[in-house]
């Protein structure tokens, strides 16, 4: 039976391989995942259509493979069920602790990323224990760690290859102790105050033995990370932003001290209200004020048709940090949205990107992009734009400094740097900093986004 990459989503015409499931000889049940494909930065997992034995893979993991082109042959109709365990592991529904098994397949029960760590470490699933009737990532995390942590007996005492021996060294050909039986060489000029008279021995060895480099691991070889997942489509997407777009950046400086007030007293508000308040909805409500003043800012370049689209929706794109790179889930229709309302969102579509759970819709349709590294912040960085759009701001760590008020008076105040990357195809110089100055506007005075409907 030929398998074929199924259609993933509306609009999406192909797909790259990121990993097999399953390699050929393997049993596979109905429904049961068999292939990780990623699309316009959102993974899915391919289920198969029924129980079937894998035969042959056709696409390899890298390749970018067409919607409706074949990707593996399945045997249809092979039997997916083993022989019962043997080994005493329980079934599902078993006690805390034991192993959950497929009572039909007698098939150790766990999710694809728990299979692929245990692969990954070298670790058998079925003496991984488990009290949620399936193994997860964290058992296999939890087991690898209580293997590395093993006492030495325990290490000891299990088989395994003998280690090669080493020729011992005569004691005086060490170089550590041939150094230290050398005498002090006199001072030019005369020997030391104080210091008893030496005498050079009589015979030096002509060459000094080799020195050996004691206490240092051997040499490591080069680890190889294969380009490809979500790695690749990030470098294709920074090249075709860099090689298209012609980036500037303009920098201004935030006294961001009655923000950081309002912010204080609003935190326990909002706790209150099962949400955790960063300073990042404010300058998302600042930047929304921004582009409604500016809209050309939250535009786009349709070089096809010799057009800009000026966007009238205001999604919001969050960079985000993840195990597998850099991703940017999105606020749709942050214009329309509380403060609170933001800052949960961002917190939803945030962990959906950094456990891998986002869906196509949550990683595309932004119009405008913030990026933070939070406390890292930094002083100052040049964002590459999130193509098609034209614009980008990055923000940067608040920071305790003094500061001369309009009265010539110096206080201790917050300062924070915002960096605003914009395509200068589309947004001119003065429309780009007018912009970022109305964005400082809201930041330095909250209440106005109070004025605003916040």
């Amino acid at each position: 039976m030929e398998f074929k990459l199924p259609a993933i989503g509306e609009g999406v015409v192909e797909g790259e391989i990121v990993r097999w499931l399953k390699k050929p000889g393997d049993r596979v049940a109905a429904n049961e995942p068999l292939v990780e494909v990623m699309t316009d930065k959102a993974t899915v997992e391919i289920p198969a259509p029924q129980d079937a034995v894998v035969e042959r893979i056709v696409s390899d993991e890298g390749v970018i493979a067409a919607v409706g082109s074949v990707i593996a042959i399945l045997a249809a109709g092979a039997s997916a069920a083993v022989a019962a365990p043997t080994n005493g592991s329980r079934p599902h529904g078993g006690q805390a602790g034991s192993t959950p098994v497929d009572d039909v397949r007698g098939k150790v029960l766990a999710t694809p990323s728990a299979r692929a760590l245990a692969r990954d470490s070298g670790i058998d699933l079925s003496a991984v224990p488990s009290d949620r009737g399936r193994i997860t990532k964290a058992h296999v995390e939890l087991a690898r760690s209580s293997y590395t942590a093993m006492p030495t007996s325990a290490v000891a005492s299990r088989p395994s290859e003998p280690l090669p021996s080493r020729p011992s060294e005569p004691v005086a050909s060490r170089p550590s102790e041939a150094v230290a039986t050398r005498p002090s060489e006199p001072i030019r000029g005369g020997e030391p105050a104080g210091s008893p008279p030496t005498e050079m021995p009589s015979r030096m060895p002509t060459q000094m033995p080799a020195a050996r480099r004691v206490g240092l691991a051997e040499p490591q070889p080069d680890e190889y990370i294969p380009f490809r997942g979500m790695r690749r489509r990030i470098a294709e997407g920074m090249v075709k932003a860099y090689s298209t777009a012609v980036h500037y950046t303009y920098v201004e400086q935030i006294d961001v001290t009655k923000l950081v007030q309002v912010r204080e007293q609003a935190k326990k508000a909002a706790a209150a209200e099962g949400v955790q308040l960063s300073y990042l909805p404010f300058i998302v409500k600042a930047v929304l004020r921004g582009l409604r003043k500016f809209p050309i800012v939250n535009a786009e370049l349709d070089e096809a048709n010799a057009r800009v689209i000026v966007k009238k929706r205001y999604s919001i794109g969050i960079a985000t940090a993840t195990e597998n790179g850099l991703m940017v889930p999105v606020v749709h229709d942050a214009d329309r949205l509380s403060l609170l309302d933001i800052a949960s969102e961002i917190a939803r579509v945030s962990e959906a990107a950094r456990t891998g759970k986002a869906t196509r819709e949550e990683l595309t349709g932004s119009t405008f992009t913030i990026t933070s590294l939070g406390q890292i912040g930094g002083v100052l960085a040049t964002p590459i734009l999130n193509y098609p759009e034209v614009g980008i701001l990055g923000v940067h760590a608040i920071r305790k400094v003094p500061i001369v008020d309009d009265d010539d008076q110096i206080r201790i105040g917050h300062v924070m740097n915002l960096s605003v990357s914009l395509d200068h195809r589309v947004v001119d110089g003065f429309e780009g900093a007018s912009f970022l100055q109305e964005v400082k506007r809201y930041l330095e005075d909250p209440t106005l986004l109070l004025l605003s409907g916040i």
